[in-house]
Protein backbone atom coordinates (compact mmCIF):
# COMPACT_ATOMS: atom_id res chain seq x y z
CA UNK A 1 0.00 0.00 0.00
CA UNK A 2 1.21 3.38 -0.63
CA UNK A 3 3.23 5.32 2.39
CA UNK A 4 0.95 7.91 4.31
CA UNK A 5 3.87 10.76 3.57
CA UNK A 6 2.69 14.39 2.83
CA UNK A 7 3.72 14.41 -1.01
CA UNK A 8 0.89 11.44 -1.53
CA UNK A 9 -0.65 9.04 0.01
CA UNK A 10 -3.75 6.61 -1.18
CA UNK A 11 -6.07 5.48 1.59
CA UNK A 12 -5.67 2.48 3.21
CA UNK A 13 -8.51 -0.52 2.70
CA UNK A 14 -7.36 -3.76 3.54
CA UNK A 15 -10.01 -5.96 1.56
CA UNK A 16 -8.71 -4.67 -1.35
CA UNK A 17 -5.92 -7.04 -3.54
CA UNK A 18 -3.10 -5.60 -5.36
CA UNK A 19 -4.38 -3.65 -8.34
CA UNK A 20 -3.47 -4.25 -11.91
CA UNK A 21 -4.67 -2.59 -14.78
CA UNK A 22 -3.44 -0.30 -17.73
CA UNK A 23 -2.38 3.10 -18.08
CA UNK A 24 -2.76 5.18 -21.46
CA UNK A 25 -2.17 2.98 -24.70
CA UNK A 26 1.59 3.37 -25.69
CA UNK A 27 0.74 4.78 -29.57
CA UNK A 28 -2.10 3.74 -30.87
CA UNK A 29 -0.72 0.91 -33.60
CA UNK A 30 -0.86 1.69 -36.92
CA UNK A 31 -3.64 -0.75 -38.63
CA UNK A 32 -1.18 -2.39 -41.46
CA UNK A 33 -2.48 -3.02 -44.87
CA UNK A 34 -4.80 -6.34 -44.50
CA UNK A 35 -2.89 -9.70 -45.59
CA UNK A 36 -3.62 -10.36 -49.16
CA UNK A 37 -4.15 -14.39 -49.22
CA UNK A 38 -5.33 -16.26 -52.45
CA UNK A 39 -8.80 -15.68 -53.38
CA UNK A 40 -11.44 -17.73 -51.34
CA UNK A 41 -15.08 -17.51 -51.14
CA UNK A 42 -16.05 -15.96 -48.30
CA UNK A 43 -18.03 -17.74 -45.59
CA UNK A 44 -22.13 -17.26 -45.81
CA UNK A 45 -22.53 -15.40 -42.98
CA UNK A 46 -20.81 -12.64 -44.27
CA UNK A 47 -21.77 -10.55 -47.17
CA UNK A 48 -19.55 -8.90 -49.15
CA UNK A 49 -19.17 -5.38 -48.45
CA UNK A 50 -18.90 -2.84 -51.84
CA UNK A 51 -17.10 1.39 -51.88
CA UNK A 52 -20.93 1.74 -52.30
CA UNK A 53 -23.62 1.50 -49.35
CA UNK A 54 -25.94 -1.10 -49.83
CA UNK A 55 -29.21 -0.98 -49.86
CA UNK A 56 -30.22 -3.90 -48.41
CA UNK A 57 -27.95 -2.61 -45.34
CA UNK A 58 -30.45 0.19 -45.23
CA UNK A 59 -33.27 -0.11 -42.17
CA UNK A 60 -36.62 1.35 -42.67
CA UNK A 61 -37.10 5.37 -42.46
CA UNK A 62 -39.33 4.61 -39.23
CA UNK A 63 -36.20 3.62 -37.47
CA UNK A 64 -33.45 5.90 -35.50
CA UNK A 65 -30.11 5.69 -36.35
CA UNK A 66 -28.04 4.36 -34.04
CA UNK A 67 -24.97 7.55 -33.22
CA UNK A 68 -21.46 6.53 -33.85
CA UNK A 69 -19.66 9.00 -31.53
CA UNK A 70 -18.85 6.30 -29.18
CA UNK A 71 -16.39 5.27 -31.80
CA UNK A 72 -15.24 8.51 -32.82
CA UNK A 73 -12.19 8.23 -30.74
CA UNK A 74 -10.85 4.85 -31.73
CA UNK A 75 -11.88 5.85 -35.32
CA UNK A 76 -9.72 9.46 -35.21
CA UNK A 77 -6.78 7.35 -33.88
CA UNK A 78 -7.06 4.52 -37.11
CA UNK A 79 -7.38 7.95 -39.49
CA UNK A 80 -4.45 9.45 -37.62
CA UNK A 81 -2.17 6.69 -37.45
CA UNK A 82 -2.96 5.66 -40.97
CA UNK A 83 -2.87 9.05 -43.14
CA UNK A 84 -6.66 8.99 -43.90
CA UNK A 85 -9.14 11.65 -44.52
CA UNK A 86 -11.46 9.71 -46.07
CA UNK A 87 -12.64 6.22 -47.01
CA UNK A 88 -16.29 4.33 -47.93
CA UNK A 89 -18.38 4.41 -44.38
CA UNK A 90 -21.86 3.26 -43.81
CA UNK A 91 -24.51 5.66 -42.64
CA UNK A 92 -25.83 5.45 -38.75
CA UNK A 93 -28.91 4.41 -40.56
CA UNK A 94 -27.32 1.31 -41.54
CA UNK A 95 -26.86 -0.24 -37.96
CA UNK A 96 -27.12 -4.16 -38.74
CA UNK A 97 -24.28 -3.61 -41.27
CA UNK A 98 -21.68 -1.56 -38.75
CA UNK A 99 -23.27 -4.24 -35.85
CA UNK A 100 -22.09 -7.10 -38.52
CA UNK A 101 -18.56 -5.76 -38.69
CA UNK A 102 -18.37 -5.73 -34.99
CA UNK A 103 -18.68 -9.30 -35.00
CA UNK A 104 -16.18 -9.73 -37.74
CA UNK A 105 -14.19 -8.08 -35.57
CA UNK A 106 -14.68 -9.23 -32.64
CA UNK A 107 -11.75 -11.71 -31.09
CA UNK A 108 -12.23 -15.22 -30.29
CA UNK A 109 -11.64 -13.85 -26.47
CA UNK A 110 -14.85 -12.10 -26.59
CA UNK A 111 -13.20 -8.68 -26.68
CA UNK A 112 -11.85 -6.28 -29.40
CA UNK A 113 -8.59 -3.97 -30.39
CA UNK A 114 -8.45 -0.30 -30.54
CA UNK A 115 -8.28 2.19 -32.85
CA UNK A 116 -10.27 0.76 -35.37
CA UNK A 117 -13.97 2.06 -37.34
CA UNK A 118 -16.75 0.02 -37.19
CA UNK A 119 -18.09 1.76 -39.88
CA UNK A 120 -15.28 1.66 -42.73
CA UNK A 121 -16.79 -0.40 -45.39
CA UNK A 122 -14.14 -3.85 -45.85
CA UNK A 123 -13.54 -5.10 -49.20
CA UNK A 124 -13.41 -8.75 -49.69
CA UNK A 125 -9.83 -9.43 -49.16
CA UNK A 126 -9.92 -6.97 -45.60
CA UNK A 127 -12.84 -9.04 -44.37
CA UNK A 128 -11.04 -12.34 -45.26
CA UNK A 129 -7.74 -10.50 -43.08
CA UNK A 130 -10.19 -9.92 -40.16
CA UNK A 131 -11.64 -13.25 -40.42
CA UNK A 132 -7.64 -14.44 -39.90
CA UNK A 133 -6.90 -12.41 -37.38
CA UNK A 134 -10.00 -13.35 -34.64
CA UNK A 135 -7.73 -15.68 -32.72
CA UNK A 136 -5.16 -12.53 -32.08
CA UNK A 137 -5.15 -11.49 -28.16
CA UNK A 138 -4.47 -7.24 -28.96
CA UNK A 139 -7.76 -6.71 -27.23
CA UNK A 140 -7.91 -3.52 -25.15
CA UNK A 141 -9.81 -0.92 -23.31
CA UNK A 142 -7.82 2.25 -24.30
CA UNK A 143 -9.41 4.86 -26.87
CA UNK A 144 -13.18 3.95 -25.48
CA UNK A 145 -12.78 0.08 -26.90
CA UNK A 146 -14.65 -2.91 -26.14
CA UNK A 147 -17.19 -1.51 -23.65
CA UNK A 148 -18.59 0.77 -26.27
CA UNK A 149 -19.18 -2.36 -28.50
CA UNK A 150 -20.94 -4.18 -25.76
CA UNK A 151 -23.55 -1.04 -26.14
CA UNK A 152 -23.96 -1.12 -29.50
CA UNK A 153 -24.64 -4.68 -30.19
CA UNK A 154 -26.78 -4.19 -27.04
CA UNK A 155 -28.98 -1.84 -28.88
CA UNK A 156 -28.76 -3.45 -32.35
CA UNK A 157 -30.18 -6.64 -30.60
CA UNK A 158 -32.68 -4.41 -28.65
CA UNK A 159 -33.90 -3.58 -31.98
CA UNK A 160 -33.31 -6.83 -34.18
CA UNK A 161 -33.94 -9.35 -31.64
CA UNK A 162 -31.00 -10.80 -34.17
CA UNK A 163 -29.33 -13.78 -31.93
CA UNK A 164 -26.16 -13.13 -33.35
CA UNK A 165 -25.63 -9.85 -31.54
CA UNK A 166 -26.96 -10.88 -28.21
CA UNK A 167 -24.31 -14.07 -28.32
CA UNK A 168 -21.58 -11.66 -29.43
CA UNK A 169 -22.66 -8.85 -26.95
CA UNK A 170 -22.53 -11.76 -24.21
CA UNK A 171 -19.19 -12.80 -24.88
CA UNK A 172 -18.06 -9.19 -24.69
CA UNK A 173 -19.33 -8.84 -21.51
CA UNK A 174 -17.74 -12.05 -20.03
CA UNK A 175 -14.59 -10.88 -21.33
CA UNK A 176 -14.83 -7.52 -19.73
CA UNK A 177 -15.88 -8.60 -16.34
CA UNK A 178 -13.04 -11.12 -17.05
CA UNK A 179 -10.57 -8.18 -16.98
CA UNK A 180 -11.18 -6.32 -13.83
CA UNK A 181 -8.52 -6.18 -10.97
CA UNK A 182 -9.28 -7.65 -7.97
CA UNK A 183 -9.39 -4.50 -6.26
CA UNK A 184 -11.81 -2.84 -8.74
CA UNK A 185 -9.76 -1.33 -11.34
CA UNK A 186 -9.64 -1.89 -15.62
CA UNK A 187 -6.87 -1.93 -17.59
CA UNK A 188 -5.30 -0.78 -20.74
CA UNK A 189 -5.17 -4.13 -22.31
CA UNK A 190 -6.07 -7.72 -21.49
CA UNK A 191 -4.71 -10.23 -21.65
CA UNK A 192 -1.45 -8.87 -22.24
CA UNK A 193 -0.19 -6.35 -19.29
CA UNK A 194 2.80 -5.98 -20.06
CA UNK A 195 4.72 -2.51 -19.42
CA UNK A 196 2.03 0.34 -18.73
CA UNK A 197 -1.01 -2.15 -19.80
CA UNK A 198 -1.02 -3.78 -16.76
CA UNK A 199 -1.73 -0.61 -14.64
CA UNK A 200 -5.00 0.67 -13.72
CA UNK A 201 -6.00 3.19 -15.99
CA UNK A 202 -7.70 6.34 -15.90
CA UNK A 203 -6.49 7.76 -18.54
CA UNK A 204 -8.76 8.31 -21.68
CA UNK A 205 -11.69 7.31 -19.52
CA UNK A 206 -10.95 3.59 -19.11
CA UNK A 207 -11.95 2.42 -15.72
CA UNK A 208 -14.93 5.49 -15.33
CA UNK A 209 -16.10 4.29 -18.90
CA UNK A 210 -16.24 0.61 -17.63
CA UNK A 211 -17.93 1.29 -14.98
CA UNK A 212 -20.84 3.82 -16.92
CA UNK A 213 -21.35 0.97 -19.35
CA UNK A 214 -21.93 -1.71 -16.02
CA UNK A 215 -23.72 0.40 -13.85
CA UNK A 216 -26.14 0.77 -17.22
CA UNK A 217 -25.95 -3.12 -17.33
CA UNK A 218 -26.68 -3.29 -13.91
CA UNK A 219 -29.41 -1.30 -13.63
CA UNK A 220 -31.16 -2.11 -16.56
CA UNK A 221 -31.31 0.83 -17.97
CA UNK A 222 -30.85 1.22 -22.08
CA UNK A 223 -29.44 -0.37 -23.97
CA UNK A 224 -29.51 -3.30 -21.77
CA UNK A 225 -32.93 -3.50 -20.76
CA UNK A 226 -33.58 -7.11 -22.24
CA UNK A 227 -30.55 -8.61 -19.76
CA UNK A 228 -31.97 -10.67 -17.21
CA UNK A 229 -31.48 -11.10 -12.93
CA UNK A 230 -28.25 -13.07 -13.12
CA UNK A 231 -26.51 -10.70 -15.87
CA UNK A 232 -27.85 -7.64 -14.31
CA UNK A 233 -25.96 -9.20 -10.42
CA UNK A 234 -22.81 -10.00 -11.95
CA UNK A 235 -23.00 -5.98 -13.42
CA UNK A 236 -24.21 -4.98 -10.05
CA UNK A 237 -21.14 -6.83 -8.18
CA UNK A 238 -18.58 -5.53 -10.38
CA UNK A 239 -19.75 -1.80 -10.11
CA UNK A 240 -19.69 -2.15 -6.31
CA UNK A 241 -16.13 -3.17 -6.54
CA UNK A 242 -15.14 -0.52 -8.93
CA UNK A 243 -16.99 2.38 -7.50
CA UNK A 244 -15.04 1.35 -3.87
CA UNK A 245 -11.98 1.60 -6.38
CA UNK A 246 -12.45 4.73 -7.61
CA UNK A 247 -13.14 6.17 -3.70
CA UNK A 248 -9.56 4.00 -2.93
CA UNK A 249 -7.52 5.77 -5.49
CA UNK A 250 -8.50 9.09 -5.12
CA UNK A 251 -5.33 11.18 -4.52
CA UNK A 252 -4.42 12.27 -0.94
CA UNK A 253 -1.92 15.29 -0.54
CA UNK A 254 -1.54 16.25 2.93
CA UNK A 255 -3.99 13.84 3.93
CA UNK A 256 -6.71 16.49 1.92
CA UNK A 257 -8.63 14.58 -1.43
CA UNK A 258 -7.66 16.13 -4.54
CA UNK A 259 -8.22 13.91 -8.01
CA UNK A 260 -7.21 11.06 -9.31
CA UNK A 261 -4.38 9.86 -11.06
CA UNK A 262 -3.72 8.85 -14.55
CA UNK A 263 -2.41 5.82 -13.52
CA UNK A 264 -1.81 3.45 -10.72
CA UNK A 265 1.28 0.49 -9.97
CA UNK A 266 -0.79 -2.38 -10.16
CA UNK A 267 0.88 -3.90 -6.93
CA UNK A 268 1.69 -0.23 -4.67
CA UNK A 269 -1.37 1.62 -5.24
CA UNK A 270 0.97 4.37 -6.44
CA UNK A 271 0.48 6.85 -9.56
CA UNK A 272 3.10 5.49 -12.40
CA UNK A 273 3.81 6.60 -15.55
CA UNK A 274 2.47 5.76 -19.26
CA UNK A 275 4.18 6.86 -21.93
CA UNK A 276 7.31 8.51 -21.50
CA UNK A 277 5.38 11.85 -21.48
CA UNK A 278 2.70 11.02 -19.54
CA UNK A 279 4.08 11.27 -16.08
CA UNK A 280 2.64 10.37 -12.74
CA UNK A 281 0.54 13.29 -12.10
CA UNK A 282 -2.95 14.27 -11.23
CA UNK A 283 -4.87 14.67 -14.15
CA UNK A 284 -7.65 16.94 -14.62
CA UNK A 285 -9.27 15.83 -17.91
CA UNK A 286 -10.35 12.28 -16.65
CA UNK A 287 -11.29 13.34 -13.34
CA UNK A 288 -13.72 15.49 -14.64
CA UNK A 289 -14.76 12.17 -16.07
CA UNK A 290 -14.86 10.55 -12.74
CA UNK A 291 -16.55 13.03 -11.14
CA UNK A 292 -19.49 13.00 -13.71
CA UNK A 293 -19.99 9.28 -13.08
CA UNK A 294 -19.77 9.23 -9.60
CA UNK A 295 -22.47 12.14 -9.78
CA UNK A 296 -24.61 9.80 -11.84
CA UNK A 297 -25.26 7.11 -9.16
CA UNK A 298 -28.55 7.96 -7.35
CA UNK A 299 -28.58 8.31 -3.74
CA UNK A 300 -24.94 8.42 -3.31
CA UNK A 301 -23.20 7.28 -0.17
CA UNK A 302 -21.58 9.81 2.60
CA UNK A 303 -18.24 8.19 0.94
CA UNK A 304 -19.17 9.91 -2.67
CA UNK A 305 -20.22 12.45 -1.76
CA UNK A 306 -17.12 13.77 -0.45
CA UNK A 307 -15.18 12.52 -3.03
CA UNK A 308 -17.10 14.79 -5.33
CA UNK A 309 -17.05 17.95 -3.10
CA UNK A 310 -12.97 17.88 -2.37
CA UNK A 311 -12.61 17.01 -6.30
CA UNK A 312 -14.83 20.12 -6.72
CA UNK A 313 -12.87 21.68 -4.63
CA UNK A 314 -9.68 20.77 -6.57
CA UNK A 315 -10.86 22.00 -9.74
CA UNK A 316 -11.55 25.42 -8.55
CA UNK A 317 -8.78 26.02 -7.01
CA UNK A 318 -6.69 24.61 -10.20
CA UNK A 319 -8.28 27.24 -12.59
CA UNK A 320 -5.01 28.10 -14.71
CA UNK A 321 -6.28 32.05 -15.25
CA UNK A 322 -4.69 35.17 -17.68
CA UNK A 323 -4.11 32.66 -20.74
CA UNK A 324 -5.55 30.71 -23.70
CA UNK A 325 -3.82 28.73 -26.21
CA UNK A 326 -3.75 30.24 -29.49
CA UNK A 327 -3.76 27.79 -32.86
CA UNK A 328 -1.92 29.16 -35.65
CA UNK A 329 -0.46 28.26 -39.59
CA UNK A 330 2.79 26.25 -39.99
CA UNK A 331 4.09 24.24 -42.93
CA UNK A 332 2.55 20.53 -42.44
CA UNK A 333 4.79 18.00 -40.93
CA UNK A 334 3.90 14.15 -40.92
CA UNK A 335 4.96 12.46 -38.00
CA UNK A 336 4.51 8.83 -36.86
CA UNK A 337 1.41 9.12 -35.39
CA UNK A 338 -0.41 12.31 -37.42
CA UNK A 339 0.45 14.67 -39.10
CA UNK A 340 0.59 18.51 -37.78
CA UNK A 341 -0.89 20.70 -40.58
CA UNK A 342 -0.59 24.34 -37.80
CA UNK A 343 1.23 24.68 -34.79
CA UNK A 344 -0.01 25.65 -30.57
CA UNK A 345 1.38 28.97 -28.33
CA UNK A 346 0.19 30.28 -25.04
CA UNK A 347 -1.14 33.68 -25.64
CA UNK A 348 -1.49 35.98 -22.69
CA UNK A 349 -5.18 37.55 -22.25
CA UNK A 350 -6.80 39.06 -19.04
CA UNK A 351 -9.52 38.08 -20.21
CA UNK A 352 -9.33 34.70 -21.12
CA UNK A 353 -11.61 31.55 -19.64
CA UNK A 354 -10.16 29.76 -17.12
CA UNK A 355 -8.85 26.57 -17.93
CA UNK A 356 -6.83 23.83 -16.71
CA UNK A 357 -3.48 22.12 -17.08
CA UNK A 358 -3.74 18.08 -18.33
CA UNK A 359 -1.06 17.21 -15.66
CA UNK A 360 -0.15 18.75 -12.41
CA UNK A 361 2.35 17.64 -9.84
CA UNK A 362 1.87 15.94 -7.00
CA UNK A 363 1.97 17.60 -4.58
CA UNK A 364 2.82 20.72 -5.62
CA UNK A 365 -0.01 20.84 -7.97
CA UNK A 366 2.58 22.72 -10.26
CA UNK A 367 1.48 22.43 -13.99
CA UNK A 368 3.59 21.14 -16.31
CA UNK A 369 4.03 19.12 -19.72
CA UNK A 370 6.44 16.66 -21.08
CA UNK A 371 8.51 15.52 -24.03
CA UNK A 372 9.04 12.02 -25.24
CA UNK A 373 12.14 11.68 -23.96
CA UNK A 374 10.53 11.65 -20.79
CA UNK A 375 11.89 15.25 -19.54
CA UNK A 376 9.73 17.51 -17.87
CA UNK A 377 8.78 21.18 -18.56
CA UNK A 378 6.65 23.50 -17.22
CA UNK A 379 6.29 25.58 -20.87
CA UNK A 380 3.82 24.80 -23.77
CA UNK A 381 6.76 26.31 -26.26
CA UNK A 382 9.60 23.84 -24.36
CA UNK A 383 7.42 20.58 -25.82
CA UNK A 384 8.84 19.45 -29.23
CA UNK A 385 6.36 20.38 -32.13
CA UNK A 386 5.42 16.78 -32.52
CA UNK A 387 3.70 16.64 -28.66
CA UNK A 388 2.76 20.32 -28.92
CA UNK A 389 0.34 19.44 -31.62
CA UNK A 390 -0.36 15.79 -30.83
CA UNK A 391 -1.64 16.14 -27.50
CA UNK A 392 -3.89 17.76 -25.50
CA UNK A 393 -1.85 19.95 -22.63
CA UNK A 394 -4.37 22.60 -22.16
CA UNK A 395 -8.04 22.57 -22.08
CA UNK A 396 -11.72 23.54 -20.54
CA UNK A 397 -11.79 20.65 -18.57
CA UNK A 398 -13.33 21.00 -15.35
CA UNK A 399 -15.29 24.36 -17.10
CA UNK A 400 -18.79 22.23 -17.64
CA UNK A 401 -18.81 20.49 -13.95
CA UNK A 402 -18.12 23.20 -12.46
CA UNK A 403 -20.44 25.67 -14.08
CA UNK A 404 -23.43 23.45 -14.65
CA UNK A 405 -23.17 19.62 -13.31
CA UNK A 406 -21.62 20.27 -9.76
CA UNK A 407 -24.44 22.40 -8.67
CA UNK A 408 -26.96 20.55 -10.51
CA UNK A 409 -25.99 17.19 -8.83
CA UNK A 410 -25.71 19.25 -5.63
CA UNK A 411 -29.39 21.18 -6.00
CA UNK A 412 -30.47 17.54 -6.98
CA UNK A 413 -29.11 16.22 -3.79
CA UNK A 414 -30.45 18.83 -1.73
CA UNK A 415 -27.30 19.82 -0.68
CA UNK A 416 -27.68 23.61 -1.55
CA UNK A 417 -26.01 26.11 -3.71
CA UNK A 418 -22.44 25.68 -4.20
CA UNK A 419 -19.99 27.67 -2.11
Amino acid sequence: MPPNATSLTVPRLACFLALAVACHAEEPPVVPAPARPPPAPLPATLPSASASVPAHALPPRALTPIPLDLFEDGARHYRNANGLTEYPRYLPEQYVAIAENILLHQRDNGGWRENWDPARILNDEERRAALADKAKTDTSLDNHTTYTHLEYLAEVFHRTGDERFRTACLRGLDFLLGTQNPAGGFPHSFPDTSGYRGNITFMDEVTSGVLTTLRKAAEGHAPFQWFDAAQRERCRRAVELGDACLLLLQVRVKGQPTVWAGQYDAKTLEPTSARAFELPSLVSDESASVVQYLMSIERPSAEVVLAIEAAARWFERSKIKGMRVETFEADPIRYKWHTSKDDRRVVLDPNAQPMWARFYEIPTNRPFMANRDGKKVYKLSEVERERRTGYRWYGYFGKELLETEYPAWRERNGLGPTK
